[in-house]
C-alpha cells in the first residue's frame, strides 16, 4: 500500500483529488472566518472546551493537560482565531494547489486533533482519515501540483542536495 502511494502514476491522480477535496473543505472554512471575522466562535469554543472537557466514562477529565494548555490560551483568543482562521485557509490552499503538500496535510491534522481533544467531534475524524494517505503518499501527492517544482527547488537551494527527477 505505501510502496503504491508513493510510486504509482494512478495514486498521483487519486491523491490530487482527494488533497483537492479536503483542500476546498479547508479553504472554505477558513474563508469564511477570515471574512466574517471568527474571534466570537472561537473564543466561544475555547471557553466551551475550558468549561466542559472531556470526560471519560468515570467521569474524569480525560485530557487535563490538554484543557490547562485551552486555560493558558484563553485570555488571547483574539489573537488564537487569527492563527486558526489562517491556518485553515493556508492548509486549504496548499492542498488546492499542490504546494507543500505533506506539510499543509500535517497541519490540518493537527488542527484536527486539537478540535477533537476540545470535544469537537464533527467531521474531524474523516479529516484524519483521509490526510494520512496524503502524508504517506509524501511527495506523490502533491506531484501534480506547484510541489513538482516546488520541493526540487527546496532540495536543491535550501538542502543543498542534488535532485533526480
Amino acid at each position: 500500500m505505501v510502496n503504491f502511494l508513493r510510486n504509482n502514476k494512478i495514486a498521483t491522480v487519486l491523491l490530487t483529488i482527494l488533497r483537492i477535496y479536503l483542500g476546498v473543505e479547508w479553504t472554505l472554512a477558513g474563508f469564511a472566518k477570515v471574512t466574517n471575522g471568527a474571534s466570537a466562535a472561537t473564543k466561544g469554543m475555547l471557553e466551551a472546551a475550558v468549561k466542559n472537557p472531556v470526560k471519560g466514562p468515570s467521569g474524569d477529565v480525560v485530557y487535563p493537560w490538554f484543557n490547562d494548555m485551552i486555560s493558558s490560551i484563553l485570555p488571547h483568543a483574539q489573537g488564537m482565531s487569527v492563527l486558526v482562521a489562517w491556518g485553515e485557509l493556508l492548509v486549504g490552499l496548499g492542498l488546492i494547489f499542490g504546494c507543500l503538500t505533506t506539510a499543509a496535510a500535517f497541519f490540518g491534522v493537527v488542527m484536527n486533533f486539537s478540535y477533537m481533544l476540545s470535544g469537537s467531534i464533527s467531521v474531524n475524524p474523516m479529516y484524519i482519515f483521509l490526510s494520512y494517505f496524503i502524508l504517506i503518499a509524501g511527495y506523490n501527492a502533491g506531484k501534480i501540483g506547484l510541489d513538482h517544482w516546488v520541493i526540487p527547488w527546496v532540495r536543491r537551494h535550501i538542502f543543498h542536495k542534488k535532485v533526480v527527477a
